[in-house]
């Protein structure tokens, strides 16, 4: 992942009537705007908007009944289901050989279960093997050339400046000015990249249900006959993928290079232990230059008791050392009536000879959100009244601040459970509501505890060092029986008439070396830099276009500089560009890192060869295959092309899975016998269709897991 710096746009809350409209009406929420690392969202709710919607409310509540008719008759076609429940369980980069080893041990009893009930297998993930990619695959029955989601980022062509891939958001540039103040005159576009109807979209237009919770890629979320909160890509208030806030007196010219914001204290005229400040909120489009908002901050610092009390809006906390605070609701006021409403949670990191506060990112607040992070509209504040506040925020647990060494690891483990439960109380409150229909949940605590904890597995790891909890050794093992223990809460949930899917959608693996192959672009004449640049500069600055012929963007491909499709393209298409990538290929295939002994890359992929469908010209023209051990450094993920090609991976970010994908597949546990040998990610999408007796639509790539014979037998049929 790649963190994404902090800008000053922002997000706005029209608290008061746009969740009955949205309700009422289906008009679309408040939107955001993406740009790019570094840019973040901007909301422009438009006062005209709302102005417009309250008349029409009253509209809507009359045309009612009608509109309940209308949605009858769209849902007119009936299917003869085989199931009454289909249930997914998703456990996020879940690896097939550390279950494969506490099967062994005995150590996960509900998934033994569950699979001399039915089966379990390896489940083939995608390539890349990377979640918004494999998810997406899951969504829609169908492999990247046709649902359009090729990794984390894409580049802006014209400007070669990493973008989200997932999201394409507008910008607002039409305002009506009243002296200081300017009113949006409408709202930014706001539409999500994945191509492809998910299998939810086609059950609900055969008037089945589904509860589909926290599934990567449904950002902005899929409107079909069923309720949905959205997961990655969900941006934080500020408008980033994860920026945490650091108030300390330990002064620094430093910037965190990861998400990260640090606000040095001073101590005001009421003495040393005393700190007015204020928490930077997002930037306010209703005033020129967009302005951030800002609650102020009063800190107030007992040593002796080793707690701080924190004032804001008028309420104070007492905050003791090294205790995470729960949910504390922010409230930022932008125009007269107009306010955005976030979450954070607070600790005191430190209380010695310096002082310091953590605040994790501010999340949307469910109850009030800023932007459409649900479908229905108000699901989310369902949710928070059902369950209680919770994160919102794609990647909710916060990495970034564990690899700089803001927070610990029993702080991340502590985060990464909270958030696990919260997840926990939503998905079996939705599976206790739903009778028929399909549940979908995906847990993704195992792949954070993976990617933060992997240097507890293994001797030796260069990232090692950066251990600061020896308790944790033992934190990746405790995650998968903590899977256990949630499968065998469904198991007893689970009736004769439900199938049981559990799955990852990918495995795991050691990121111990890094592999910067803009640096090896560059070493091999591939890559130039413009004249008098140190190749130091992120997002590809350095680079001269009119010399280059290839680059990487993202963490798993590589892009030529093709004539007519790049700005600056110097590759011709054709036979040219065909050559080019045969020769890199050549080159990558088995590159040895000479320092460690060992084999950096397995592979390059043509991604013309490999994928088919509408959009496969927008892939990367390589994806790069690396081994066990190795990934894109950070650095290549960045766009800094000078150093080393190969370095050690210091971060505690030390386990991943952007690697060749046939080295992580996934698990497939199913209370059923399926009906392959060798079932794929993209094979669930119909399987799920078939259950409800639904056509499976010619455009989904994958094959039906079960039949009818099959629903009916829960005798075991294999495992591998």
């Amino acid at each position: 992942m790649i963190s994404h710096p902090r800008r000053t746009s922002g997000i706005l809350r029209l608290p008061v009537l746009l969740p009955l409209v949205t309700a009422l009406l289906g008009l679309p929420s408040p939107a955001d705007a993406y740009i790019g690392p570094g840019a973040g969202f901007a909301l422009a709710s438009s006062f005209m908007v709302v102005f417009l919607t309250t008349l029409l409310a009253f509209a809507a509540l009359l045309a009612w009944p009608f509109r309940t008719l209308w949605r009858m008759v769209r849902r007119r076609k009936k299917s003869k289901p085989l199931v009454k429940r289909f249930i997914v369980v998703g456990f996020d980069g879940q690896d097939p050989l550390i279950t494969d080893r506490l099967l062994a041990e005995g150590r996960l009893p509900s998934f033994r279960k569950l699979a001399e009930s039915g089966c379990y297998h390896r489940l083939g993930t995608t390539y890349p093997s990377i979640t918004p990619v494999a998810w997406s695959s899951f969504s829609t029955g169908t492999h990247p050339g046709k649902h359009n989601i090729f990794d984390f980022l894409d580049r802006d062509r014209r400007s070669y400046l990493p973008i989200l891939s997932s999201v394409r958001i507008g910008n607002v540039d039409r305002f009506l000015r009243l002296g200081k103040l300017r009113i949006p005159l409408k709202k930014p576009e706001l539409t999500l990249l994945r191509k492809s109807k998910p299998w939810w979209s086609v059950l609900g237009e055969h008037n089945v249900w589904s509860t589909v919770l926290r599934v990567p890629i449904t950002f902005p979320p899929d409107k079909f006959y069923g309720a949905q909160l959205g997961a990655m890509s969900i941006p934080d208030l500020l408008g980033t993928q994860g920026t945490f806030i650091l108030f300390t007196t330990r002064a620094s010219d430093e910037k965190f290079k990861e998400g990260g914001v640090r606000v040095v204290l001073s101590s005001n005229g009421a003495g040393p232990d005393h700190f007015d400040t204020v928490l930077e909120g997002p930037g306010n489009p209703f005033r020129e230059g967009e302005p951030p908002l800002q609650i102020p901050l009063s800190i107030a610092l007992d040593r002796p008791g080793r707690y701080a009390n924190i004032r804001m809006d008028g309420e104070v906390r007492t905050l003791n050392v090294k205790e995470l605070s729960e949910w504390i609701t922010l409230s930022f006021k932008a125009a007269p009536g107009v306010k955005v409403s976030g979450l954070c949670r607070m600790m005191v990191t430190e209380m010695d000879e310096h002082f310091s506060l953590y605040v994790t990112p501010i999340t949307i607040d469910p109850e009030r959100p800023a932007m459409p992070i649900s479908h229905p509209s108000f699901f989310s504040t369902y949710l928070a009244k059902k369950v209680g506040p919770y994160s919102t925020l794609g990647l909710a647990e916060d990495t970034w601040a564990l690899n700089e060494k803001v927070t610990d690891d029993a702080t991340f483990w502590r985060q990464t459970m909270d958030i696990d439960d919260e997840r926990q109380r939503m998905f079996f409150s939705a599976l206790d509501r739903t009778r028929q229909g399909a549940v979908v949940c995906v847990f993704d605590a195992i792949d954070r505890i993976q990617h933060m904890f992997w240097r507890y597995t293994e001797d030796g790891h260069p990232a090692a060092a950066g251990i600061t909890d020896p308790e944790q050794g033992g934190a990746v093992e405790a995650m998968y029986e903590r899977n256990d223990e949630i499968l065998g809460r469904v198991l007893e949930k689970v009736t004769d008439g439900d199938v049981l899917v559990a799955m990852s959608d990918h495995g795991f693996t050691s990121f111990r070396r890094g592999v910067n192959l803009n640096a090896w672009l560059l070493a091999k004449g591939y890559l130039h830099l413009r004249e008098g640049a140190g190749g130091s500069s992120e997002w590809l600055r350095d680079v001269d276009w009119s010399r280059t012929r290839a680059y990487c963007v993202g963490l798993t491909g590589m892009f030529l500089n093709l004539e007519g499709r790049e700005a600056e393209g110097t590759v011709k298409p054709g036979a040219e560009a065909e050559a080019l990538k045969k020769e890199i290929m050549a080159g990558l295939k088995g590159l040895e890192d000479e320092e460690a002994g060992e084999i950096g890359i397995v592979e390059a992929f043509d991604t013309n060869v490999i994928y088919t469908g509408p959009y496969k010209g927008n892939a990367p023209d390589l994806l790069i295959g690396y081994n066990h051990g190795y990934r894109a450094s950070w650095d290549c993920a960045s766009g800094v092309v000078s150093g080393p090609v190969f370095e050690d991976n210091v971060k505690a970010w030390s386990g991943d899975h952007c690697v060749d994908p046939r080295l992580v597949p996934g698990v497939l546990f199913c209370n059923r016998a399926i009906e392959s040998a060798d079932p794929s990610i993209v094979d669930l999408a119909p399987t799920a269709l078939r259950l409800f007796g639904v056509e499976v639509p010619p455009y989904m790539e994958g094959k039906p897991l079960l039949s009818r014979a099959s629903v009916g037998s829960s005798g075991r049929k294999g495992t591998s």
